[in-house]
């Protein structure tokens, strides 16, 4: 115990105390390797933070390992920097194999991850697998270069914008804007099944300089049958462009009158618009159709739903006593027979544009379509 403790006190005692402080320094070496060090040190957190810190802590090291061996002598200094600069050379490369294993192709498709997948809470290996199927390729389209044209161009892929613009037109006639992160053909695409062919009914031309990847249908599909979450990603991905592209066409859509048609509640046209007999009729000028709107809709469809569930004889009631002069009646379920398809005031199928006038049950909501109350 004595020898132990006595080597104890030697250890922490017995050096020579430091009398005055050397004039001379230790070299450039020394000073770089210093100088590198606080710059590594200086790194953030992260994949990225780390590969920087490591990258400056190796040539670092080096230095000192260099000035441990040139100026100081001592095999001791040179054996651990040494081994730290190794150290620090094996962590720079597995970062770089984790960035290579775990990374994107290239650096559009990592914003496009960071910019729409990665707020959708995609993971990376999901979303590579989605990249997979478009071979990892960004296509170019430059300023006034058609994508489609209609009638023509067949509908047998996929695309997604990554940076530009694109302007859809129908017959030369404008209809909406195509913006980055939305698909190119989702109309298209769920217009048919997938063993069905068609060609596209409108004409799409860059407006400026355009990106875009693009998934072969038939590859897509495989995908999509395979893996059902993918499958509901992009379910959920193309409705959503699909609702964004009809909202953008209902700015367009006026009925001769003037009026404005909303796509959202176009039933309700039929209860605001009057009659012409209710124009050529009795009481002069009658109140703007919008100003109406909230006091006639309500009221007609409550009292006429009473009549037709509780009286036996509603319509006859309601020939002889109408709700109110000059508005249609309407019965749950039934449209206004003055108001049928014929009507002049309301757009015709000809108005709607040809992109969203489908014939299958499961694509999306045509304009002139009405859903019963």
């Amino acid at each position: 115990m004595t020898s132990a403790n006595f080597s104890l006190n030697t250890i922490i005692y017995g050096h020579s105390l430091c009398t005055e402080w050397t004039n001379s320094t230790e070299g450039a070496i020394y000073h770089l390797g210093n100088t590198i060090l606080f710059l590594g040190y200086m790194g953030g957190s992260g994949t990225y933070g780390a590969l920087y810190i490591f990258s400056f802590l190796a040539p670092a090291f080096l230095c000192l390992a260099l000035w441990g061996w040139l100026s100081v002598f001592g095999l001791d200094v040179f054996v651990w920097n040494i081994l730290l600069m190794l150290q620090c050379f094996a962590q720079v490369c597995h970062l770089i194999f984790r960035l290579m294993r775990d990374g994107l192709a290239n650096e559009e498709l990592s914003a496009l991850y960071s910019a729409v997948y990665l707020p959708l809470e995609v993971p990376v290996q999901v979303f590579k697998e989605i990249t997979a199927v478009c071979e990892n390729k960004v296509f170019t389209l430059k300023t006034e270069e058609t994508y489609a044209i209609e009638g023509k161009t067949p509908i047998d892929q996929l695309s997604f914008l990554l940076s530009g613009r694109i302007r859809v037109s129908l017959e030369g006639q404008f209809l909406h804007y195509i913006f980055p992160h939305q698909f190119l053909d989702s109309p298209e695409w769920e217009s048919l099944r997938p063993t069905e062919n068609g060609n596209f009914q409108v004409t799409l031309t860059a407006e400026t300089d355009c990106h875009y990847i693009s998934w072969r249908r038939r590859r897509l599909y495989l995908l999509l049958s395979k893996d059902r979450y993918i499958a509901r990603l992009f379910s959920v991905m193309l409705g959503n462009d699909i609702a964004d592209k009809l909202y953008a066409l209902n700015d367009k859509l006026f009925v001769k009158s003037g009026v404005h048609l909303d796509i959202r509640l176009p039933s309700l046209y039929h209860v605001l618009a009057p009659t012409p007999q209710s124009s050529e009729g009795g009481s002069g000028s009658s109140a703007p159709r919008g100003s109406q709107g909230n006091q006639i809709a309500v009221p007609i469809d409550a009292a006429l739903s009473k009549q037709h569930v509780g009286a036996p004889s509603s319509q006859q009631g309601q020939k002889k006593d109408p709700l109110v002069k000059g508005q249609p009646s309407l019965v749950k379920g039934q449209p206004s027979q003055r108001h049928s398809s014929t009507d002049p005031e309301m757009p015709s199928d000809s108005d709607t544009p040809g992109r969203f006038r489908y014939q299958r049950g499961r694509a999306p909501l045509a304009p002139t379509d009405t859903p019963r109350l």
